[in-house]
């Protein structure tokens, strides 16, 4: 493998790590708040107000059905209004976000209902607030799930990123297409499917090196 190759792979990494571990960043940041509403205002939660979290369900819903592909070109215009450009790393940053937050916030929601409810309702007892519940009792217990989640998010923000790279959005996926499939080039695309199994093999042990961890912590805690 040239110099040049090897330069045009370490490049390509760099710029898929960003769209992914901002975008990331970005879909915990609002997906959590989000899975955290639906869970405490849905029916029989601390805050109920059943229909908002419904609504909000079928909005996410809604957003989760339509392809990547096809959410990359709808949200071209609101990415113009955003970065000022449809193209590049940074561009690419927002349909990913976009698509992100959903999916994250289902798999919160779900490992937030996970949590053993007899432990809310101690809390309350011993006149806990609201508040001190999702504090003290929804996140910590859902803890290692959540990382979980994130881990399984990060991985699919890869292949997405990868995806993206069809319109320009550069990373690996712009490379495999620019230099791999229209330059007929089977050295490069070996080589983007070599780092895409790393990077992905990578976050996932990373991500279940930590949930053990969390796990282990926590019935250390129970133990205690």
């Amino acid at each position: 493998m040239s110099r040049l190759i090897l330069d045009l792979l370490w490049h390509a990494t760099g710029e898929t790590l960003i769209m992914v571990l901002v975008s990331g960043f970005i879909a915990v940041l609002f997906g959590l708040p989000l899975a955290v509403f639906m869970v405490v205002a849905g029916r029989g939660g601390l805050y109920p107000l059943p229909v908002l979290p419904r609504l909000l369900g079928v909005v996410i819903d809604a957003i989760r059905a339509v392809p990547f592909i096809i959410l990359l070109v709808l949200l071209i215009p609101f990415t113009r209004m955003v970065v000022g450009s449809a193209l590049g790393t940074t561009a690419a940053i927002v349909p990913l976000s976009i698509a992100a937050i959903p999916y994250f916030a289902r798999i919160a929601e779900v490992s937030l209902r996970e949590v053993d409810h007899g432990l809310v309702d101690a809390v309350r007892a011993m006149g806990g607030t609201r508040w001190m519940v999702i504090r003290y009792v929804l996140l910590p217990e859902s803890m290692p799930a959540l990382v979980s989640g994130i881990t399984v998010t990060l991985v699919t923000l890869v292949g997405a990123s990868a995806m993206a790279g069809t319109i320009g959005a550069g990373g690996l996926g712009d490379l495999a297409i620019r230099y791999g499939y229209q330059r007929f080039n089977t050295t490069v695309m070996l080589g983007v499917v070599a780092v895409l199994i790393v990077l992905v093999t990578g976050m996932q042990a990373l991500g279940n090196w930590l949930s053990r961890i969390l796990r282990h912590s926590e019935r250390t805690r129970s133990a205690d």
